[in-house]
């Protein structure tokens, strides 16, 4: 997702942090929005902030109740534990860890007492710049670190406060540290103290630390989630277990879109434990059946021995004929998205001509798609309802179950649970799977029941379930001089857009070209003259947003065509791409790409024979990525040795988490170029089901990848995706130099 595009969507561009003073940019609003919320302190101190709309209403004007009840971000009780609540999902990125570092480096607690939750659906909790609740774009840092840090020092402060005022001194003369409180012969800890500082007013202004005073942040920090899950103790969405719950899974149409034309259910209602099968509403306008019973298993046997009919409806797509028509497409002129003068062009000594294309690809999650829900219910309709879900849209998502079931959004009680992953598909502008089993939960209590209800979706229902990456193809064509000069670079990507129909569109679509598409390239970092165009089809296969979004397909192209032009130009590919990076504008490539290229040895180190070099650098949510790979054939399969990668992602608040991220971020990249890793759709019926005909990397064939950051001072910015786009270009561009031969597609084409 577009950072700043979606700002728009929230209402309009705001400060963010690092945009001013270190205790600036959004803290400018914060300090308008901070409240002691007394009904949650339980005897110690609590503070929450107002939601996003209210504090801006606040300025000039008395302050207003707020329009939701407050929720607190931070809870110091009498037992000194500090308990911080995280606004945004953890699914494995490592942010229920990095935001209370960010709180914790100001407050000065000791760490060991600090402990993490995940806040549930609420006005507070939205993203400051979004103004709505979400997980994406790699901005949890980004946008919530200043916030963090914010209440943090207040917290401090309304502490030391009470500290001075109890013992009569001026607070200066107060110390701070490891959650202590000290002057000289007086001491006390946060939670003796907690409950004397609720009583004492939010400070409206506080200093922050300066970098050089940090004891936390910057540092190696265990996970707070880590032990939970090696003990299996932290609860993820799909552990979710209520008094008299059931399960119920779906049998959806095998094309997005169908519907049943009749069912049988003799046989489901047969199997022992089965409670009711029922025709529901799926996404996309079809229907499908619902099989409801005590436990996940009867259910799945339910729905395995039903007699379906269904209508000959829906899709018919075809995923060997869209690459035909796109290709086709490709040759024609499409949208401008970026001019350029390609007149020069006539005059080519040389010309590339290169025709890519990408499959559509499925998010894959190791947790599959699930969601629990009890209702309040009366004369069956639910009068309430609380939802337990993994969810990263939680403000979208909340309305949307409202609107199935009748509600508003304050009568849906969205508790965020741990995910087993998401890449993008627990983002959905359409909330897929949350109004399927809304409506699950709707048929349910229409026909009597008012039992605690769970929709669980098998792996093969998750890799068939729709919004795929899209399907893409390109096509280039490069004028170059005698002299290895890039004369005019002419581009057409052909693709769906994945805003189009979603309350984005009206922000991110800009003269009918998905930004989501042309992300990557269209920055043009290289300063060569490239004219870029596009085409959206119209296809009836739900596409969404996926690790990097537009960067997975326009990362691969920008780079294997910038080394081929570095060949072309008989120049190193290192050495062409720093020539062409210029030094101010492109400060944070060149620091990332040298920092690769120093760290591995390139150019110095001499590879084992049967090995060759490769090197990518691309930035995404405003981090750059640089891979150094080591790369040999091993029965004509790529076997990548060793990636070195060189990032610069500004400050890195935990530099633990921060490598597990590019670590993990980079083996997800690989995926892309494995044989069978791609989506095959004929007549409408995704073919694919599960690991064995989807196959992700495995542990043995995971490279060991050494990771580096560019130190900096600036603000965090993003890392759960900037990892991904610069590995298979970079892979493929070592097989040139092993093969003499370009890849012109993912997954990779070696035969």
């Amino acid at each position: 997702m577009r950072i700043r595009q979606l700002e728009a969507l929230a209402g309009g561009p705001r400060r963010r942090d690092g945009e001013g003073s270190e205790t600036g940019g959004i803290a400018a609003l914060d300090r308008r929005g901070f409240l002691k919320l007394t009904g949650l302190a339980g005897g110690g101190l609590a503070l929450g902030i107002l939601p996003v709309p209210a504090a801006f209403a606040q300025e000039g004007a008395p302050p207003k109740a707020p329009p939701s009840p407050p929720q607190a971000f931070l809870v110091i009780a009498p037992d000194n534990t500090v308990t911080v609540a995280v606004n945004r999902l953890e699914f494995g990125q490592g942010v229920h860890t990095a935001l209370p570092m960010a709180l914790a480096e100001e407050l000065d607690v000791d760490w060991r007492n600090v402990r993490a939750m995940l806040a549930p659906a609420g006005d507070a909790y939205k993203d400051p710049a979004f103004g709505m609740q979400i997980t994406g774009g790699s901005t949890a840092l980004n946008h919530s670190f200043q916030q963090y840090r914010e209440l943090g020092a207040r917290a401090r402060a309304m502490l030391v406060a009470a500290a001075a005022q109890q013992w009569q001194v001026d607070p200066a003369s107060c110390q701070v540290a490891q959650g202590v409180v000290t002057s000289g012969s007086h001491r006390a800890t946060f939670g003796e103290l907690a409950q004397a500082a609720m009583a004492l007013p939010v400070p409206q202004q506080v200093t922050l630390k300066s970098p050089a005073q940090f004891k936390l942040i910057g540092k190696p920090t265990r996970r707070l989630d880590a032990l939970g899950k090696l003990e299996a103790t932290t609860a993820f969405g799909i552990d979710t277990r209520l008094k008299d719950m059931v399960v119920a899974v779906v049998a959806r149409p095998p094309r997005f879109g169908g519907k049943v034309k009749s069912f049988n259910a003799d046989k489901a209602r047969a199997i022992k434990g089965v409670a009711d099968v029922m025709l529901v509403p799926v996404d996309r306008g079809g229907t499908g059946v619902a099989v409801v019973a005590d436990g996940y298993w009867p259910a799945k046997q339910g729905r395995d021995a039903l007699e379906i009919v269904w209508e000959d409806a829906g899709s018919t797509v075809s995923t060997k004929a869209l690459f035909e028509q796109y290709r086709t497409l490709a040759a024609q002129p499409g949208t401008v998205a970026l001019k350029a003068d390609l007149g020069a062009m006539s005059a080519a000594a040389r010309t590339i001509e290169a025709d890519y294309q990408f499959p559509y690809l499925a998010h894959a999650p190791m947790e599959p798609l699930n969601c629990t829900m009890q209702a309040e219910v009366a004369g069956k309709k639910a009068q309430a309802v609380q939802v337990w879900v993994g969810s990263q849209f939680q403000t979208v998502d909340q309305a949307a179950i409202g609107r199935v079931l009748g509600l508003p959004p304050g009568k849906v009680v969205l508790n965020t649970m741990m995910a087993g992953g998401g890449f993008g598909r627990r983002a959905v502008p359409t909330s897929d799977y949350l109004v399927e089993a809304a409506n699950v939960l709707l048929a349910w209590i229409k026909n009597g029941h008012d039992e605690p209800l769970k929709v669980m979706w098998s792996r093969e229902d998750d890799i068939r379930g729709g919004y795929y990456r899209p399907l893409h193809v390109h096509r280039a064509r490069i004028g170059i001089d005698a002299k290895g000069q890039v004369l005019g670079w002419q581009h057409t990507i052909v693709g769906q857009s994945i805003l189009k129909g979603t309350p984005f569109e009206a922000f991110m679509v800009k003269g009918g070209v998905d930004s989501t598409m042309t992300e990557g390239i269209v920055q043009n970092d290289y300063g060569l003259p490239l004219q870029l165009s596009v085409h959206h089809p119209d296809v009836d296969v739900p596409v969404l947003w996926w690790r990097s979004v537009g960067n997975t397909h326009t990362a691969f192209v920008k780079e294997t065509l910038v080394d081929e032009i570095a060949v072309n130009a008989r120049q190193d590919p290192v050495a062409y791409r720093l020539s062409r990076l210029d030094a101010a504008k492109h400060a944070r490539h060149r620091a990332a790409l040298q920092l690769a290229v120093a760290k591995s040895g390139y150019g110095k180190r001499k590879l084992p024979k049967g090995q060759a070099w490769g090197v990518a650098v691309h930035e995404s949510f405003d981090t750059v990525v640089a891979y150094v790979v080591e790369v040999s054939l091993e029965k004509n399969e790529p076997r990548v040795h060793r990636v070195t990668a060189g990032v610069h992602a500004n400050r890195v608040v935990n530099p633990m988490s921060a490598e597990a991220q590019v670590q993990g971020a980079c083996v997800f990249g690989l995926a892309m170029t494995r044989p069978g890793f791609a989506i095959e759709i004929e007549n409408g019926v995704v073919k694919n089901s599960n690991f064995p005909d989807y196959p992700p990397p495995r542990i043995n064939e995971a490279p060991v990848v050494n990771v580096f950051f560019v130190p900096s001072e600036d603000p965090p910015t993003g890392l759960g995706e900037p990892g991904v786009p610069a590995i298979a270009p970079a892979v493929a561009n070592a097989l040139f130099t092993l093969t003499g031969k370009r890849q012109r597609q993912l997954p990779f084409v070696l035969a």
